[in-house]
């Protein structure tokens, strides 16, 4: 009998965030994402018998972007259990980069290039492949002695946060990007990131304009042999994406999908500052459901824990500008 192998997880979400003018006005506000687990390894057995345990490596970029009445990018924001912002120059880009940027001060420069600009022409910038690793480097002049890094994945996302946007009622003034990551759920052969993320606007008194929340469940299953045992390059859905494929409506009290729970509870938001959200009523429902709503005008529309998404809208209140 062989076995259970063991597994390294690594688990990320990269993130963007660009400011917009006073003088500009929201129209609409999208949240997109890109995920991969291309990077994940099999266990490698050598000649000599060394062992390289195998990686379920998944990568989420999260792009939060607000766009003015001519579909203009106003801000964006694209999100590693620490992200590579929050990481600063412990990131370690400077030494390996050409341009002795580190990635924070790369992303910035590349985000200050978006503003302004519509989604075709953020997926007309012209680019060039560097080496395997670099698919994808900016090609353009105003770029080339800022951002050495490849970008596929950034203007992925911003283009997806296009396609998802909603529209939004005046009065925002800061976009926030907030995220939540767990990989509590992962077993003995299948890794699993569960990453929530909210995008939110919030008005001069820091009350909640609109917010926009996902979650990424990504598993990475490994066979006995430890080799990756799902297609490394196929699509993985959010909450929101599966919508009814979700499954959650058959074992819903109240017969409501996912996304139709959380769409509730965003409209909730609306009008609250963070302290008002942070300051929900929860109760425990079981074990799986520590954090779920207790106040009158949610027990009817939302039997989901939503301790998550709680802390994901806080992190954007924190990260907004």
């Amino acid at each position: 009998m062989k076995k259970a192998v063991s597994v390294l997880l690594l688990a990320a979400a990269l993130f963007i965030l660009v400011g917009w003018s006073p003088q500009q006005s929201v129209a609409k506000v999208g949240l997109g994402h890109v995920t991969s687990i291309a990077s994940s390894k099999d266990l490698v057995v050598d000649k000599n018998g060394k062992v390289t345990l195998p990686v379920a490596q998944v990568d989420t970029t999260i792009a939060a972007v607000a766009f003015d009445k001519d579909l203009k990018v106003t801000s964006d924001l694209t999100a590693e259990n620490k992200t590579k912002v929050e990481l600063g120059d412990g990131y370690g880009m400077r030494k390996a980069s050409s341009v002795k940027k580190e990635w924070f001060e790369q992303i910035a420069e590349f985000e200050k290039w978006m503003v302004g600009k519509t989604v075709a022409e953020i997926k007309s910038l012209k680019v060039k492949q560097r080496d395997a690793s670099h698919p994808s480097v900016p090609d353009a002049p105003e770029l080339t002695s800022t951002v050495t890094m490849t970008v596929q994945d950034y203007i992925a996302a911003v283009e997806d946060a296009y396609k998802n946007s909603v529209e939004v009622a005046a009065g925002a003034v800061r976009l926030g990007l907030g995220h939540d990551i767990s990989t509590a759920k992962s077993k003995a052969a299948t890794a699993e990131v569960n990453l929530t993320m909210a995008a939110t606007l919030f008005d001069k008194d820091g009350k909640v304009v609109r917010t926009i929340i996902d979650t990424a469940q990504t598993k990475v299953p490994f066979d006995k042999e430890g080799k990756v045992a799902v297609d490394k390059a196929g699509e993985f859905k959010t909450k929101i994406e599966l919508g009814d494929g979700y499954g959650m409506r058959k074992a819903s009290s109240i017969k409501k999908e996912w996304y139709e729970q959380i769409a509730e509870f965003e409209k909730w938001m609306v009008g609250k500052t963070v302290a008002d959200v942070k300051s929900l009523k929860v109760k425990q429902r079981d074990a799986s459901h520590p954090a779920v709503p207790d106040v009158p005008e949610l027990t009817s529309t939302v039997t989901v824990t939503v301790g998550d998404y709680i802390a994901a809208v806080v992190e954007s209140y924190a990260n907004a500008r």
